[in-house]
């Protein structure tokens, strides 16, 4: 029998991913916790999948449970243990150790899930981070705006997708942006018991933001890409468009990718793949945070489109510690963007041209979630965007181009709740 692939983390679009393209029928176990398996129905979901083997109901969000999880499955003999998602990193890091296969290393997991002792082993290490201390009340977020004037970056130092984050301008906000950011739901994504608070105030860096996606085994880069990013405009830095790769100049590019290597060197990451933030600013590149895994918001298809190259493919060979067949290229051919739609809150009476726009010249993705007579209560993490779509084009600036063209064929209507009727465009 093969030996199987353990998944941590259930993300239902890696059953129809080109995963299937090389792992065999029956050869991937998921790993998920039981309120997530419930809410998202996925026993249903693997149900229809050929792939998979089972879906093990673990609570692998807390302490010890890798090492209890080894015990009661001992002879489970997994060729890599690989984690899907951004909680699942130290949960898959030690499950990989008590097996023996290849993985980040559960010390540089735990480094990378918290940003706080990011910040410390990072900025010890060399690499330019902003000021930033833990924060326990709306008091010592004024205390740190005291020390440190300007604009403020309140955040989680625990949690994902830009969940429970705020730029603050004035301390008189701090109450409110407390308030607003310990509320950090995020719904069926997660377990229904409460997750610890912890929160960091940082001093806003202004600059161009960008991401490094770096594939390493035992701690050597096999790939990187820069990608550039944009934000929805408003307190909270969410994520508006990706372009793949990032149009900037060669020195740049290497720049990031020479930090991104220190970085893993620092944190003493092995064997994976990680997806590192940056703000660039005045030439210095400044970390933001760094994951421990896939890129989310559609970058790794970009990456795939636009190089090509098959990154899954080599990932998958990397964490189970084969030779990656496929020359891994260094500079991309084309260019691939993704861009995200957002709303005004309210009733949304009517959504349009959707089709249209998937029509578009270099679109190959394009979904819109929500319709008529659903309710929107405002952009506050990733989670809350309602739509994206994606192109491809000869060049990163053509492909950025022609996802703005595309978008703005899509036109949503909301009743704002004052009650007066508006459109808001994407």
């Amino acid at each position: 029998m093969t030996r199987p692939v353990v998944l941590v983390g259930f993300v239902a679009a890696a059953l129809g991913s080109s995963i299937k393209d090389f792992q065999p029928d029956g050869s991937v176990i998921f790993v998920e916790e039981p309120d997530v398996v419930r809410k998202r129905d996925a026993r249903k979901t693997v149900a229809g999948s050929a792939l998979v083997r089972e879906l093990i109901e673990w609570e692998f969000h807390l302490p010890g449970k890798a090492d209890e999880f080894y015990h009661v499955h001992h002879d489970l003999d997994p060729a890599a243990v690989v984690p899907l998602t951004e909680y699942a990193t130290p949960f898959a890091a030690r499950l990989a150790e008590r097996y023996g296969v290849a993985g980040a290393g559960f010390g540089a997991a735990q480094i990378l899930r918290d940003k706080a002792v990011l910040r410390l082993v990072s900025r010890a290490a060399g690499i330019a981070n902003p000021a930033s201390a833990r924060v326990e009340s709306p008091e010592q977020v004024r205390e740190f705006m005291a020390r440190h004037p300007g604009k403020t970056v309140l955040k989680p130092s625990n949690r994902q997708a830009s969940v429970g984050t705020q730029v603050l301008t004035d301390p008189a906000e701090a109450e409110q942006a407390w308030t607003n950011c310990v509320v950090q739901d995020e719904g069926i994504f997660v377990p229904d018991r409460a997750m610890e608070l912890k929160m960091l105030a940082e001093s806003f860096v202004e600059g161009d933001e960008f991401s490094v996606e770096m594939l390493l085994r035992d701690g050597e880069p096999l790939f990187a890409n820069v990608t550039g990013k944009r934000l929805f405009p408003g307190p909270r830095p969410i994520e508006l468009a990706h372009i793949v790769p990032a149009d900037i100049p060669d020195e740049l590019t290497a720049t990031l990718t020479e930090e991104t290597r220190r970085l893993t060197a620092a944190t003493g990451f092995r064997t994976g793949i990680v997806h590192c933030e940056w703000i660039v600013s005045d030439g210095v590149p400044y970390l933001v945070e760094c994951a421990g895994r896939f890129a989310g918001d559609g970058i790794i298809e970009l990456i795939q489109r636009a190089y090509p190259v098959e990154l899954n493919r080599a990932y998958f060979s990397v964490m189970k510690d084969e030779p990656v067949v496929d020359l891994l290229p260094r500079k991309a051919e084309r260019g691939a963007a993704v861009r995200f739609l957002s709303i005004e809150p309210g009733l949304i009476e009517d959504v349009r041209g959707v089709e249209k726009a998937a029509q578009s010249e270099g679109v190959f993705m394009c979904d819109v979630s929500v319709s008529a007579g659903d309710r929107f209560d405002g952009l506050r993490s990733s989670w809350d965007r309602v739509g994206d779509l994606m192109v491809t084009a000869d060049s990163p600036a053509e492909a950025s181009r022609l996802a703005e063209e595309a978008v703005a064929l899509i036109e949503i209507d909301v009743r704002p709740d004052r009650g007066e009727r508006e459109n808001a465009a994407p």
